[in-house]
């Protein structure tokens, strides 16, 4: 029986309290004046400019846009110096991947060696002399 009690005085501060504060009586309350309901063009007035300003505006924006000679050095400097740091960079990753392939061919080129060599002693029968031999002597 307390629960309820205890959510009856709740409902009660909340319904109080909203009851007795200015915003939420004011913002659910309907304008009285009639002013803004006439000419709602105002409203849009304000947002828009006038076609004559407007122009000015993109001739004026048209004027600022040109760049000048400095400018536009500066900006194919910039370039120039993007490209050439990508131009390192690639070349770089290319010197890096040819020395790892190399590497790699040549540590496959020993294993094939040896693997070799180790099959030739494995199958010499003794009737005729190793290759090494054959190799030396040629």
């Amino acid at each position: 029986m307390s629960w309820t009690r205890a959510t009856l005085l709740a409902l009660l501060a909340v319904l109080l309290a909203l009851s007795l504060s200015p915003e939420t009586a004011g913002s659910a309350a309907v304008d009285g004046s009639t002013r803004n309901a006439k000419s709602p063009a105002g409203q849009l007035r304000r947002i828009f400019m006038k076609e004559a300003d407007a122009s000015n505006f993109f001739r004026k924006r048209s004027r600022r846009a040109v760049k000048s000679q400095d400018e536009i050095s500066a900006e194919q400097r910039q370039v120039l110096a993007a490209n050439k740091r990508k131009r390192e960079f690639h070349e770089e990753k290319r010197n890096e991947f040819e020395s790892y392939a190399e590497e790699d061919n040549d540590e496959q080129s020993e294993r094939t060696r040896e693997s070799t060599e180790q099959w030739r002693e494995f199958h010499y029968d003794g009737m005729n002399p190793p290759h090494e031999f054959n190799r030396h002597t040629a």
